[in-house]
């Protein structure tokens, strides 16, 4: 098991530590670290958002739309998708990728490298569409500023790749953490959303990142929950079957919300156009119902209290679910889960309303029915039911929602996802198959970065040696001979050193009371034994990498180079597929073989390395 030495704590040792599965002791380190870097970021961002409501609003209140005047607020949404167009759509398509879904992608296709201009770019569109009127989250943003500021010390001190994406997760963690003040919700969000899988592994550095977040956050803004309500109780079980056909209506609205964002007939408008409606739309709505306008916590508070009209409640329910999907089908990147949750919440109180019209001596609090709409609303759209049961204890602190807060979610994630076809809006892209986070083969290799597989003992030589030459390279037992060619374009070959040994022996036996002729060498490309093609790896890629590189069926394996400058690489070990198999197989703790129908599915036992001569 992976543990910190004393005596030889060097950067280097502590890069390899974290190579390893196990390596728990160091990714708590950087748990900590990250999470105090991330909650530091998110008062930043908080504190940037306070600064520019200052000079149009209320008390700078970033939400105090209410008070301004009608054609100011109905001006803010067109100026703000204005900024939007001219800076952001003049970078290129790579620049214009910010929020959560760019999050996602990061960790599944880039090893959790996050590009520094999306990063700015993050900071100025997050206060743009937030404080521009626009119906935005700040939460979006802000896993994104956690995530790549978290992922940001990784690459900086050239951690290997298995540990960035644990590094992610903490950035993640600590974003909802210090955002909501709800350290349980942040971690099971980044775990089922992000990750999207639990280990032990995973859950003690994001545990411990999701701390610090919300510690960083409580010395700058105290420890009070994010929204205040009455003492209420559910009250008769009359309620229950009232509570599944809210579950039902909500998970509906959840997947209109996902099939409109995600409409592709919008998304081939002109960029103008859609830019244009966004702006026009929102600015007509808020200049009626202002509530409409930004996060909506607000909002979420007085229907929580009961000190929303109908009206209201109607625009927060419509309105904002429609403007909120219309802005993401037209390219705006706002964070989605505040407007989510508003919605949800507007949703549940008129359910409650209404059931309190129908049965007022059994009906339960309309502010209870809030409560579940808002948890109910989150876990359909993302389609994931355990975040949303912890947002909403934390966001409430009240335990005794969480029996009908669970009915109310399963059925509104059931009636989204088999009703209306919506696999969750993070993954919803995805049409056929797993995700690929959601592949467990390719999380078992994630985790594991190649030197915990790679074999160490290896030489380097040319191809002609003499059999001197030979015998010295074997004194140092090495498993592998990688045998470099003079032609450039031709990759280097691997050759067992075993191989060499025994022709070697057969070599001096058929020489026996003979001179050996003076000038004789020998052909490492000639000499019988399997040789293998390779091509390289940087010493920081995790096994899922090494993996999908020797799906090609000319390679062998693949030598891993070490050094960050070309003139000062080196080769630091070989990797096999064989290897990568016998180490998933070894780690597996149910003690089957789980890669036997992945294995026949894809027919790699048929693409053994073939013999290059």
């Amino acid at each position: 098991m992976a543990r910190f030495s004393r005596s030889d704590f060097t950067l280097e040792s502590f890069r390899r530590q974290l190579a390893n599965v196990d390596a728990l002791p160091q990714l708590c380190l950087l748990g900590l670290v990250s999470g105090i870097i991330t909650g530091a970021v998110m008062v930043a961002f908080r504190l940037l958002l306070e600064a520019g409501a200052t000079f149009y609003m209320a008390e700078g209140d970033p939400e105090a739309f209410e008070n301004m005047t009608p054609w100011l607020r109905a001006l803010l949404p067109m100026l703000a998708v204005t900024l939007v167009g001219v800076l952001l759509y003049r970078q290129k398509p790579s620049a214009r990728k910010l929020g959560v879904g760019h999050v996602i992608e990061r960790l599944t296709y880039h090893q959790g490298r996050f590009p520094l201009r999306n990063w700015l770019n993050q900071w100025w569109v997050g206060v743009v569409v937030v404080l521009g009127g626009l119906s935005a989250g700040r939460e979006g943003p802000a896993i994104h500023l956690g995530a790549a500021a978290a992922s940001g010390l990784g690459q900086q001190i050239r951690l290997p790749n298995n540990s960035l994406r644990v590094l992610v997760a903490c950035g993640t963690a600590a974003a909802i953490s210090a955002s909501f003040n709800t350290p349980i919700a942040g971690v099971i969000f980044a775990m089922e959303v992000v990750m999207m899988e639990y280990t032990l592994m995973s859950f003690m550095p994001v545990i411990l990142a999701s701390t610090m977040g919300a510690l960083v956050a409580q010395l700058a803004y105290g420890n009070e929950p994010a929204f205040r309500i009455p003492e209420v109780a559910l009250g008769s079980l009359i309620n229950l079957p009232w509570i599944v056909l809210t579950g039902l209506v909500i998970g509906l609205l959840a997947g209109l919300f996902i099939h409109i964002s995600r409409s592709q007939r919008i998304m081939d408008w002109p960029l103008w156009v859609r830019l244009g409606l966004v702006g026009v739309a929102t600015g007509a709505v808020a200049w009626w119902f202002p509530q409409v306008q930004g996060i909506g916590y607000d909002s979420v508070a007085a229907a929580l209290n009961n000190q929303l009209e109908i009206k209201v409640l109607l625009a927060l329910m419509i309105a904002k679910l429609l403007l909120t999907a219309l802005t993401v089908a037209g390219g705006v990147p706002i964070g989605i889960i505040g407007p989510v949750l508003v919605v949800g919440a507007a949703t549940g109180a008129l359910f409650g309303m209404l059931g309190g019209w129908m049965w007022p001596d059994k009906a339960a609090d309309p502010g209870i029915y809030a409560m579940l709409g808002m948890a109910a609303m989150m876990g359909a759209v993302l389609q994931a039911p355990l975040a949303a049961l912890m947002t909403l204890l934390e966001l409430t602190h009240t335990p005794s929602i969480m029996l009908p807060g669970m009915l109310a979610v399963v059925v509104a994630c059931l009636t989204s996802r088999q009703l209306t076809g919506c696999e969750g809006f993070f993954i919803s892209t995805v049409r056929y198959g797993l995700h690929p986070l959601q592949q467990p083969l390719m999380q078992a290799l994630s985790r594991v970065s190649v030197p915990a597989v790679m074999e160490r003992q290896l030489v380097r030589t040319e191809r002609m040696i003499t059999p001197d030459q030979a015998r010295h390279l074997l004194e140092t037992n090495p498993v592998w001979l990688v045998i470099e060619r003079s032609s450039e374009e031709k990759p280097v070959l691997a050759l067992k050193a075993a191989e060499l040994a025994r022709w070697l022996l057969e070599h001096d036996e058929a020489l026996q009371g003979k001179e050996p002729p003076e000038d004789e060498l020998i052909d490492l490309l000639e000499i019988p034994g399997q040789r293998l093609e390779l091509a390289p790896i940087g010493l920081q890629a995790t096994l899922s990498e090494a993996f999908l590189k020797l799906q090609d069926n000319a390679l062998g394996a693949l030598y891993v180079v070490h050094g960050y400058r070309p003139k000062q690489q080196r080769i630091s070990g070989i990797i096999t597929r064989g290897a990568i198999e016998r180490y998933y197989h070894y780690t597996d703790p149910r003690g089957a073989d789980p890669r036997d129908n992945y294995l026949r599915e894809h027919d790699l036992r048929a693409n053994e390395p073939r013999e290059k001569d």
